[in-house]
């Protein structure tokens, strides 16, 4: 069976969520008999093989509101799609549906359900019927919680045709720290530290855990980059915050070494743009105890408040400076919410199960697309 994945970016171009899931799925499904290739849109246009499958770049023309254009992407796409069985898409990229229509490829598809449009409010009546009539023509929508299953309007419209497959990692991808890379962390954060890893966007609510800080000792090391960086760099300088530190992109050793030594995870994201938490999921797999805000998405799918961390109000500093002093005064508490962390992503979350629901799928709908073919 041949895969093919329609994204608007992916690795090596970038690093975020979305793209751990796509890489995840294509490795996974590749030990199960199932081909996958990627499709996106770049300045680069080289293909780059990961070695169990490719990434195929179309030429990025424009980019509006967020959303990547290419017009070589609609040849491209047509050429791919036809020697695939079935097509997975990622939403939202609006560019998709159009893509979609375009091609008139006539191959099961799916679409990963990733995250309500929350930002575009106005952009977003005129996208609508475009939308609707894209999740309409789909054969099946995967929410990746059933939190957010629960409380996207959107999804509830299409409630019959959605699976919940919830986002899984592989641990075996995650190789142990070099003894230099923990000596390194440890000496710059110091023997204790909240760890924040992520794009540096609007969503992250990182503006409030900055406003969270001041007047305590609450050390923090903040991992990524993004469009909001520079105004938050500016922020904790107009805060007087000596206790932060902004270390930028790193690779996944390095990011590896600090979830290895972090006294916790913080994720304070506040808006619905989150849906999930790739790094909720790593802090659970590495033990960690988790902060996170009640915003309605997967994010209180993974972590679960009183079980696994804290749960709190987005955009509400005293909430989340009171929930990391409960954490940083007790060590007790934090080892125990980690350890059933483990527990829970052991036994929900990892890359296998989630691999396994989406190969399921994958068959039954190609099975059903070649049956009703014969008749």
């Amino acid at each position: 069976m041949r895969v093919l994945h329609f994204y608007k970016t992916y690795k090596p171009d970038s690093m975020g969520g979305v793209e751990e899931l796509i890489g995840q799925i294509c490795s996974g499904a590749a030990k199960r008999g199932v081909t996958s290739e990627v499709l996106t849109v770049s300045k680069d246009t080289s293909t780059v093989d990961f070695g169990d499958h490719l990434h195929h770049r179309a030429k990025l023309d424009v980019e509006i509101a967020s959303s990547a254009f290419s017009l070589a992407a609609f040849r491209r796409f047509r050429d791919l799609a036809e020697h695939a069985d079935l097509i997975h898409y990622h939403f939202p990229w609006p560019f998709a549906d159009v893509v979609h229509f375009a091609s008139r490829v006539r191959k099961p598809s799916i679409v990963t359900y990733h995250s309500d449009i929350v930002r575009q409010k106005v952009l977003l009546q005129f996208y609508k019927p475009l939308r609707d009539r894209f999740l309409a023509s789909v054969d099946k929508i995967v929410a990746t919680s059933p939190n957010y299953l629960a409380t996207s309007e959107v999804l509830q419209r299409y409630r019959d045709k959605v699976e919940v497959i919830p986002i899984g990692l592989d641990e075996a991808s995650y190789a142990p720290p070099t003894a230099e890379k923990l000596r390194y962390w440890r000496e710059r954060a110091g023997p204790k530290f909240f760890l924040f890893v992520g794009n540096l966007r609007y969503y992250k609510g990182l503006h409030i855990l900055l406003d969270a800080l001041p007047g305590t000792d609450f050390r923090v090391v903040i991992v990524g980059s993004g469009p909001v960086e520079r105004e938050l760099r500016a922020q904790a300088e107009r805060l007087k915050l000596n206790n932060v530190d902004f270390v930028g992109p790193v690779g996944d050793d390095d990011k590896i070494a600090l979830l290895t030594l972090c006294h916790a995870l913080t994720f304070p994201s506040h808006l619905r743009s989150e849906a999930f938490g790739i790094s909720l999921l790593e802090a659970a797999m590495f033990g960690k105890a988790m902060i996170s805000t009640e915003i309605g998405t997967g994010t209180s799918y993974v972590n679960v408040d009183g079980e696994t961390g804290l749960v709190v109000r987005p955009s509400d500093p005293a909430a989340l400076r009171e929930a990391m002093g409960r954490l940083w005064g007790d060590d007790a508490l934090a080892t125990k919410l980690g350890a059933k962390a483990r527990e829970r992503f052991q036994a929900k979350f990892t890359a296998e199960k989630m691999v396994d629901a989406y190969v399921d799928l994958y068959r039954r709908l190609v099975n059903a697309s070649s049956a009703a073919t014969v008749r």
